[in-house]
């Protein structure tokens, strides 16, 4: 028997302080580079967005690989690929940490409408006020001592 699997992700997580440090500019570069990451650890990237000052990346998480390790491997790999391309001149690192939620397929085609309106949605919405959202919307209870 083989195995089946299908366990989406919606990943979040932010620059370090959430300075805005990822220029509009080259930010596409940075999400193809992180595509590029998710495939060649043998996962489905479905669709990564984002703003000067975080990332939203979904995609269909390979049942072998644990996804601490993954977000790990994005970070460090995209953290040493912007320092040595100077990509963002002011980017220091990424913040420790991250969000992770879970969604069935058939939620997918909405994941990706939203996670594609990140710079619309920002207008009206602090990253802050979104990760909020996010967290209590999948009940997850949080410390607002992290929230400052």
């Amino acid at each position: 028997m083989s195995t089946y699997t299908q366990i989406l992700y919606h990943i979040v997580f932010a620059t370090k302080d959430r300075q805005p440090a990822l220029s509009d500019s080259r930010r596409d570069d940075l999400f193809r580079y992180t595509s590029g990451i998710i495939k060649n650890k043998n996962n489905r990237p479905v669709w990564i967005n984002g703003v000067r000052d975080h990332v939203h990346i979904l995609l269909s998480l390979h049942p072998t690989i644990p996804l601490a390790r993954l977000v790990k491997d994005i970070k460090v790999a995209s953290s040493v690929w912007i320092k040595e391309n100077r990509v963002f001149p002011n980017f220091v690192a990424w913040q420790e940490g991250y969000g992770a939620f879970t969604y069935s397929l058939r939620e997918e085609p909405e994941l990706i409408a939203y996670v594609k309106q990140q710079e619309e949605h920002h207008r009206k919405t602090t990253f802050l006020e979104e990760y909020r959202q996010l967290l209590r919307d999948a009940g997850i209870k949080f410390d607002e001592r992290y929230f400052p």
